[in-house]
């Protein structure tokens, strides 16, 4: 099949679209820290998209799309760009391998940005770095290939239109294994740690939900109905997570803003893997269930002081999770070729109950011997005086506010 020029257009707006989403985490935490840690919380997330960047081009695209190992992991076939050119793409016929690659890339780059959520205000920078290099040769690119390469999972029939169990379960079950090991903030639950700039936050939000439209439909990779599609339902999904959560804060006292839009965010992520699969009727369902879910997960964290404070678990984790379930109940074959439940195919919503619980064991498991290996050499922590001083002047020696 040659290479279609509005295909070719369409990914590449929405390889830049999904490049948006990383800063826009890094200013929806930015937000939620203290205003002593902003730079360091963005510029994690600025980090983090250097990182992922350099790894995917050198080995990581490789293992994740090379030709398939045993179900388990991509050959080096692909290492350092060898063989990605301008042609077209093994797995999209009708955009160039590069772009395809390069599309995978961002997705790679914003899935270790959510990560930094188990790790605010308190990490060493140089572990960091290590520790993020780790987690995506070793967590990510094995997911990615599980699920999007031809891996064992593929092959047992699962599916995840664009991330929900190689993005979502993987980044926020990592950051709840990994918030384990690092621990609690100097001070946590002793006294009030609030968000500084709760309008910083919502800013991030909003270039998380204009991403998410390269996010969803652009996974389509095409420019066609199944992009319109997804897009629509993206929308549907994320407006009802938010008026969810909203209701659901309002209920316990005031209505949150905040949590607004995080429930808006929590739509996103569940409708992920689901998105090109179902309907606007289903994604209204699926958002407005993570909505109530995750803000449920977030109050189950706080009830339990676990200090993951930015709530990558309670969002991205267990939305993630719901949605990659729902997409086994609601796909239709109306929208694509695969039916969940409710359509009659007891088999998909197994497979999908099957990958979503193997994705959470791989991703927690994984991340947490990574973290307790990586504190045993190098120290995962800032000493206790940088943490009181903020990490702002102690790592980076800047101020985000004269």
């Amino acid at each position: 099949m040659a290479l279609d020029s509005g295909d070719t257009a369409w990914v590449l707006a929405s390889t830049a679209m999904v490049m948006l989403m990383t800063p826009g985490v890094g200013l929806f935490y930015g937000g939620l820290v203290r205003s002593k840690t902003v730079v360091s919380m963005i510029g994690l997330s600025f980090l983090a998209f250097a990182l992922a960047s350099v790894q995917w081009i050198v080995f990581g695209y490789s293992l994740a799309f090379g030709p398939d190992i045993g179900g388990i992991i991509g050959g080096l076939d692909f290492l350092g760009l060898s063989g990605v050119g301008i042609e077209s793409a093994p797995l999209a016929a009708t955009i160039p391998h590069l772009l395809y690659m390069a599309f995978q890339l961002v997705f790679a780059a914003v899935t270790l940005a959510i990560l930094t959520s188990a790790v605010a205000e308190r990490i060493k920078l140089s572990s960091f770095i290590v520790l993020a290099l780790l987690w995506t040769t070793l967590v990510y690119d094995p997911l990615a290939h599980w699920v999007w390469a031809g891996g064992w999972l593929a092959k047992l029939g699962a599916l995840d239109f664009a991330g929900g169990t190689v993005v979502h379960i993987s980044s926020g079950f990592s950051a709840l294994a990994l918030a384990i090991v690092i621990g609690r903030r100097t001070g946590f639950g002793s006294y009030v740690m609030e968000p500084h700039n709760i309008p910083m936050s919502m800013i991030g939000a909003g270039l998380l939900w204009f991403g998410w439209f390269g996010f969803n439909a652009g996974s389509a990779l095409t420019a066609g109905g199944l992009a319109a599609s997804a897009f629509v339902v993206t929308n549907t999904s994320a407006a009802a997570g938010a008026l969810a959560w909203l209701a659901a804060s309002w209920m316990k006292g005031k209505p949150s803003a905040l949590g607004m839009v995080s429930g808006g965010i929590a739509g996103l992520v569940a409708i992920t893997p689901a998105a090109g699969y179902v309907d606007a009727v289903s994604s209204l369902i699926i958002g407005a269930a993570a909505g109530v879910l995750c803000y449920t997960a977030l109050l189950f964290r706080v009830s339990r002081g676990l200090d993951e404070s930015l709530d990558a678990w309670a969002v991205h984790g267990m939305g993630g999770l719901w949605g990659a379930i729902a997409t086994g109940i609601f796909a239709s074959p109306a929208v694509n070729a695969y039916s969940g439940l409710l359509y009659g195919d007891v088999g998909q919503f197994v497979a999908q109950v099957l990958a979503a619980a193997v994705s959470v064991v791989y991703a927690f498991g994984v991340t947490y011997l990574l973290a307790r290996a990586v504190d045993s050499v190098m120290g995962l922590r800032v000493s206790e005086d940088e943490e009181y001083v903020g990490l702002d002047i102690a790592t980076h020696g800047e101020k985000a506010y004269a």
